[in-house]
C-alpha cells in the first residue's frame, strides 16, 4: 500500500504524496548508466584516463627522482585480483583504474630517465664543432639541429649532446656535414611567467641542451669519425625534405607556395609572420601543422584511390578484399608520409591513431570508435608521457573524441531523402556535406576550445567561418594534389601539380587575410589556472566517453570551469627571469614596460593579462617612471615605488625608497626595506608575478611550489631565507606588509651570472 502523508497548514487539512529520496534515486539513476556503459564496452575508454592520471602525477607532483619498480610493483598488486573480481564489477573497475594509474606513472620515469642529457648551466661562448642532424630555412638564414662533437672545452657529462642554434649569413651548411664555428649557447629558457609555457621541458624531452646561434664563419670539415648511420639516415631525410621544400615553394613563388610547401614538408621556416598571423585569425593554423588532418587525408587519399582502381577491374572488385586491401595501402603511404614529415611529436600521435582505425578494418571493426582512440592514446602516452601537458595531444584527442561522441548529429544524412530524383539526391548530398562540415567544425572547436584557450590566450570568433570555406579547398584540392605530387615528383613530372596545390592555397591565405581584417578576428583573453582546465576537461571526458544518460554528470564542472575562467587571477608586477625587465600596472589597469625585457617575454605578459597590445622595448613606458644609466622607476596602481637596478650604485638610494626592488645582480645583505627579487632568488625561483595586496604582495614564481625537475636542476647547495609567510597550493606565496618584509635571499655557490 502507498503511505499518504498530511500536514496542518493554516488550520487546513493538506494530504501529499510522499517524495522518493534524492539519494537513492541517484544511485539508482547512476547505477543504470554505469550497468548501460558496461553493456556497451564503454568501460575501456576510462583506463586510457586512469594511465594520464598517473602520469599527471608524476609531472604535478614528484619533487626527485622515483625507483621506477616502485610503480611496477604497485601496478602489479592492483592488477593482480583483477581476474578474480568477475562477481565485483565495481571493485574490479577501481583495481584496473589504480593499476593503470601506476603504469602511467611508471611510463612518466622511465621516459624522463630515457631522454636523461646533459644541460648547459651557463650562457658560454666558444668553439663548436659536430654533424647538423636537421635544418629548417628561414626567409633569412636558418635554424640548425647539431650533434655536438664538441664545445668550448666542456666534458662530455657537462657538454650538451645536441643543440639548437640560428645562423643568419650563406651559404648554408647542409643536413649531415660537419661543421665548425664559434657558437654563443645558453640554457633552454623556462617559462616567461609562472604558468606560462616551458620551453625547457620541451627541449629537455628533445635531447636539447642548449639554444643560441653561430656567430662568425662556418667551416665545413671532414668528420673526426664516422657519424652514427641513425643520424646520417636522418640528415639524409632532412635534406631531401629541403629540396622537396624548395621545389614547392619555387613553383608557385611567395607566400602560397611557402605555405603549400609546408603542407607537404613541414618545413614552416618559409612562411612570413605576416601569413602566420592571418591563419591564427581566421582559425585554420591547424592546416599548416601536420598532423590528424594530414595524416587523415592522406590515408583517405590512398585509400580511396587504391580501392577506385582495383574497383575497376571486375575480377578484384567480385573476389578480392579491395577495401582491406587499399586499407593496407593507406597504412603504408601514411606511414611514408609521416615519415617524410620529420616524425614530428604531433604527425606521430595522429599516425598511431589513424593506424589503429586503418587496422580496425582489416579486423572488421569500426574503424572510428572511443575504443580504437583510447588505445591510440595509451600507446602515445605510453611511447611519449609528456606529450600530455601540450596542446597537441590535448586539442587532438579532445577534437576527435567530441566527433565521435557526435557522430550522428554530423553524419551528412539529414537532408538524404530515400528515392529522391537526381536533382534531389544532388541538392540533398550539398546541403549534408555543407552541413556536416560546418557541424564537424563546429564541434571540434567546442571541444579544443579549453585548451587553445588556456595555452594561447586567444579566441578566433570567426574560425567556423575560416575552416568552413577553406576546408573544401584542402580537403578537395590541397591533400590530393599532395599524394599525387609526391607521387609524380621521382619522375620530375610534379610541377604542375605544386602549380595547382599553390593556387589553392592561394585561395585559402586570400580567405585568411580576409578573416583577418574583420573587427576582433583574434580576441586575447586572460589567462586562467589549472583549475578551470581540469574542470573543463572533466566535462569534455564526462560528455564524450559515456553513452548512457550519465553525460548529463557534465554540467557542474563545466558550471565550475566557466566560472573559474571568468575570474583570472590578474598580476600587477611582472618580472622576468633574469632581471632585466618588468611589466608595471598602471593608472589605467594596463600593463607597462620596465627596463628591457625581450618581445617575446613581453608578449606572453601581455597575454596573460588579456591584452592584445603589441609593445616593444621602446613604447609602453611604466606609469611614473624614469630611467638613466643606474636604473629605472615606476609606481604602481597604490603609489608605491618599484626599482629595477642595473648598477651597483643605485643600490643604496633604492633600497631606501622602494617597496620593491628588481635587479639583475646579487643585491647587498643591507638592502632589507623593500621585497627583493635579485639574481639569486630567480636563479632559485624563476620568474615572478605580483599582485598587490593591501600593504604587502602576494607572490608566484615560475617554480612554483620548488619541487626540482630533470630539466629545471635545483642549484647545488642553495638556502632561502624568506619569510614565514605561508605558501599556497597554487604556488603561490603571501608575503607580509612591505616595510617589515625581510628581504628574500639565495645563496649560490655554483655562478648564476644573467643571461647576455
Amino acid at each position: 500500500m502507498r503511505r499518504i502523508g498530511a500536514r496542518l497548514t493554516g488550520g487546513t487539512l493538506v494530504l501529499a504524496a510522499p517524495r522518493a529520496p534524492a539519494l537513492p534515486a541517484f544511485r539508482h539513476w547512476v547505477a543504470e548508466g554505469l550497468a548501460r556503459e558496461a553493456e556497451q564496452r564503454r568501460l575501456f575508454p576510462w583506463l586510457a584516463v586512469a594511465f594520464g592520471a598517473g602520469i599527471l602525477l608524476y609531472f604535478g607532483v614528484v619533487d626527485g627522482t622515483p625507483v621506477l619498480a616502485a610503480p611496477l610493483i604497485g601496478a602489479a598488486l592492483a592488477l593482480a585480483p583483477v581476474p578474480f573480481l568477475g562477481a565485483r564489477p565495481v571493485a574490479m573497475a577501481l583495481a584496473l583504474a589504480a593499476g593503470f594509474a601506476f603504469l602511467g606513472f611508471a611510463a612518466a620515469t622511465w621516459r624522463v630517465a630515457q631522454v636523461a642529457a646533459p644541460i648547459l648551466a651557463r650562457t658560454t661562448i666558444g668553439p663548436l664543432t659536430g654533424t647538423i642532424e636537421a635544418l629548417d630555412e628561414r626567409e633569412v638564414g636558418a635554424r640548425l639541429v647539431i650533434r655536438v662533437d664538441s664545445f668550448a672545452g666542456l666534458r662530455p657529462e657537462v657538454r650538451p649532446a645536441r643543440v639548437r642554434v640560428s645562423f643568419r649569413k650563406t651559404p648554408i651548411p647542409r643536413p649531415g656535414e660537419t661543421i665548425a664555428a664559434t657558437a654563443r649557447l645558453l640554457p633552454p629558457p623556462e617559462a616567461a611567467r609562472p604558468g606560462g609555457y616551458d620551453f625547457a621541458r620541451d627541449a629537455y624531452f628533445q635531447g636539447i641542451g642548449a639554444v643560441g646561434s653561430l656567430v662568425g664563419a662556418v667551416t665545413v670539415r671532414p668528420p673526426t669519425e664516422p657519424p652514427p648511420l641513425r643520424l646520417l639516415l636522418a640528415a639524409m631525410l632532412d635534406e631531401a625534405r629541403n629540396v622537396l621544400t624548395r621545389r614547392i615553394a619555387e613553383a608557385e613563388g611567395g607566400q602560397a607556395g611557402a605555405v603549400a610547401a609546408a603542407l607537404v614538408t613541414g618545413k614552416r621556416g618559409l612562411i612570413g609572420p605576416a601569413s602566420n598571423d592571418a591563419l591564427r585569425a581566421a582559425g585554420i593554423y591547424h592546416v599548416v601543422s601536420i598532423s590528424g588532418l594530414h595524416m587523415v587525408l592522406a590515408a583517405g587519399v590512398v585509400f580511396w584511390l587504391v580501392r577506385a582502381f582495383l574497383a575497376l577491374v571486375p575480377h578484384c572488385a567480385l573476389f578480392w578484399p579491395i577495401k582491406k586491401i587499399a586499407a593496407g595501402f593507406a597504412m603504408v603511404g601514411v606511414s611514408g608520409y609521416c615519415a617524410f614529415s620529420g616524425w614530428d611529436i604531433a604527425a606521430e600521435r595522429s599516425l598511431i591513431m589513424t593506424l589503429i582505425m586503418l587496422g580496425a578494418i582489416l579486423a572488421d571493426r569500426p574503424a572510428l570508435s572511443m575504443r580504437n582512440l583510447a588505445l591510440a592514446a595509451l600507446i602515445a602516452l605510453a611511447r611519449e608521457p609528456e606529450g600530455l601537458l601540450g596542446p597537441s595531444f590535448q586539442m587532438s584527442f579532445g577534437a576527435v573524441a567530441g566527433l565521435i561522441a557526435c557522430a550522428r548529429l554530423i553524419d551528412g544524412r539529414l537532408f538524404v531523402r530515400p528515392g529522391a530524383g537526381r536533382i534531389g539526391r544532388f541538392v540533398g548530398t550539398s546541403l549534408s556535406a555543407v552541413t556536416g562540415t560546418l557541424a564537424t567544425t563546429l564541434v571540434a572547436q567546442i571541444a579544443t576550445a579549453p585548451f587553445a584557450t588556456y595555452h594561447f590566450q586567444t579566441i578566433q570568433p570567426f574560425g567556423l567561418i575560416g575552416n568552413a570555406l577553406t576546408l573544401p579547398l584542402v580537403s578537395l584540392v590541397v591533400m590530393p594534389s599532395a599524394v599525387i605530387g609526391c607521387i609524380a615528383y621521382p619522375f620530375a613530372l610534379d610541377r604542375p601539380v605544386w602549380w595547382l596545390m599553390g593556387q589553392a592555397v592561394g585561395g585559402m591565405l586570400a580567405i585568411s587575410h580576409w578573416i583577418a581584417g574583420f573587427e576582433r578576428a583574434s580576441v586575447v583573453v586572460p589567462a586562467f589556472g589549472t583549475g578551470a582546465l581540469a574542470a573543463l576537461t572533466a566535462a569534455l571526458l564526462l560528455a564524450t566517453l559515456p553513452v548512457s544518460q550519465l553525460r548529463w554528470l557534465a554540467l557542474p564542472p563545466v558550471l565550475l570551469g566557466l566560472g573559474l575562467m571568468a575570474q583570472p587571477e590578474r598580476h600587477d608586477l611582472y618580472v622576468d627571469r633574469q632581471g632585466w625587465g618588468a611589466a608595471v600596472r598602471g593608472p589605467d589597469s594596463r600593463l607597462a614596460i620596465l627596463g628591457s625585457p625581450s618581445g617575446f617575454v613581453l608578449e606572453q605578459w601581455l597575454k596573460a593579462d588579456g591584452d592584445g597590445r603589441r609593445l616593444d622595448r621602446g613604447s609602453g613606458a611604466a606609469p611614473g617612471g624614469r630611467c638613466d644609466r643606474l636604473g629605472c622607476t615606476a609606481l604602481l596602481p597604490d603609489g608605491r615605488a618599484v626599482a629595477l637596478v642595473r648598477d651597483r650604485r643605485a643600490f643604496p638610494e633604492d633600497c631606501a625608497r622602494a617597496a620593491v626592488l628588481i635587479t639583475s645582480l646579487a643585491a647587498p645583505p643591507t638592502c632589507t626595506g623593500p621585497l627583493v627579487i635579485d639574481r639569486r632568488m630567480l636563479a632559485m625561483n624563476g620568474a615572478v608575478a605580483l599582485r598587490a595586496d593591501g600593504n604587502g604582495f602576494t607572490m608566484r614564481t615560475a617554480h612554483g611550489d620548488g619541487r626540482s625537475a630533470p630539466w629545471r636542476p635545483r642549484p647545488a647547495r642553495t638556502r632561502l631565507e624568506s619569510t614565514d609567510s605561508p605558501i599556497g597550493a597554487a604556488g603561490g606565496m603571501a608575503l607580509p606588509e612591505t616595510p617589515q618584509a625581510p628581504a628574500t635571499d639565495v645563496v649560490i655557490d655554483a655562478p648564476a651570472e644573467p643571461l647576455q
